[in-house]
């Protein structure tokens, strides 16, 4: 018992949407501090865990057979205590009443953000991106959007095959809230005849004349991908609600079938939409995203090792970094005009 309780303990967290990879990063944080001589305690639920003092122990039992597993065994919110009355100061006190060394912040440009001030504010805190969009600066890749990709480009190719038998016009609609990627690559990936993203407004007859052309060619069916947050010249983004969560983001979803209607009205081609939602954010991860997450939560607990507080494990080429959380929470990362440039070429 005397050993047991001179163990140093870090904390670690998954907050925001799931998404393949967090369990991989969980392992990774686990066995690596195991090795340290750390005690891993997993906040339950996102900051909502850390206010409530929601917690349990993590050992090598509680990490068994989790590595392809999808989700989150420690469980998210977008709980933001920034917004919520005695919040921050809450996170504080548990902080110290856990006895935590340090903290292993898992998520995206919210959870990422809350961390960085966090940091700011005195505590040693440390980040691992994650977001299906892909969208943290300072990062080639976050983990989940391989696996993403994948899934929407295995949608894409099963629905070339319906849109063809019956001659129809298929849109896609894909996540990507501020930033294209999903779209783009998975509508590269899937050989989609038109790919639309937040990054540059729709001109809906621009697309209506590219599906007539490629109709004019002789082929009697269309496959048309848009990300989520893609929205017309003359509009605003399509939302499901106007209520905001804690971040301040309303719950998008509709432009597939605001662009499904539009297209058919203007070609007279039958148009059936799909939305592929939360299917890709479920599931298995790819080997990829395994691999990614695992490297990334050895590096955080190197990082809390180090005492390098204030880092984000970051993908860049091929070697796992260490970059300022406030550097990659500053700004999106959007999509690449190059890459766009690409997919234009098969436009039509």
């Amino acid at each position: 018992m005397k050993g047991e309780s001179a163990m140093k303990k870090v904390g670690v967290l998954t907050g925001g949407g799931d998404c393949p990879g967090l369990n991989p990063v969980i392992r990774a944080v686990v066995r690596y501090a195991i090795k340290e001589n750390y005690e891993v305690v997993g906040i339950k639920n996102g900051w909502k865990g850390l206010i409530e003092i929601n917690a349990v122990k993590l050992d090598l039992a509680s990490v068994s057979g989790i590595l392809p597993k999808g989700g989150t065994i420690i469980g998210t919110s977008r709980t933001n205590p920034y917004k919520l009355d005695g919040g921050v100061d809450k996170v504080k006190k548990n902080f110290k009443s856990l006895g935590l060394e340090a903290l292993i912040a898992i998520g995206g440009e919210d959870t990422l953000g809350v961390a960085a001030k966090l940091y700011k504010e005195g505590l040693n805190v440390v980040g691992a991106p994650k977001t299906i969009d892909n969208d943290l600066s300072c990062t080639d890749v976050t983990f989940g959007f391989d696996t993403a990709i994948n899934v929407a480009t295995e949608a894409i190719d099963r629905l070339h095959t319906t849109a063809e038998s019956h001659n129809r016009i298929m849109v896609v609609e894909v996540m990507g809230r501020h930033a294209g990627w999903i779209a783009i690559e998975s509508g590269i990936a899937g050989g989609a005849d038109v790919i639309l993203i937040p990054e540059i407004p729709i001109d809906i007859n621009e697309v209506c004349e590219l599906l007539k052309k490629r109709h004019e060619r002789g082929k009697s069916f269309s496959i048309v991908v848009v990300a989520e947050g893609a929205q017309l010249k003359e509009g605003d983004m399509v939302k499901q609600e106007e209520k905001l969560d804690a971040f301040g983001h309303v719950r998008l979803g509709g432009i597939g079938h605001t662009l499904g209607e539009m297209i058919e009205a203007k070609t007279g081609y039958e148009t059936r939409v799909t939305v592929l939602g939360h299917i890709q954010r479920g599931g298995t991860p790819t080997a990829f995203d395994r691999v990614l997450g695992t490297r990334f939560g050895v590096k955080a607990m190197q990082l809390v090792v180090a005492k390098d507080y204030g880092k984000m494990t970051a993908l860049q080429g091929i070697a796992i970094k260490a970059v300022p959380m406030e550097q990659a929470v500053c700004k999106l990362k959007t999509v690449d005009m190059e890459l766009y440039d690409i997919a234009k070429v098969f436009f039509g």
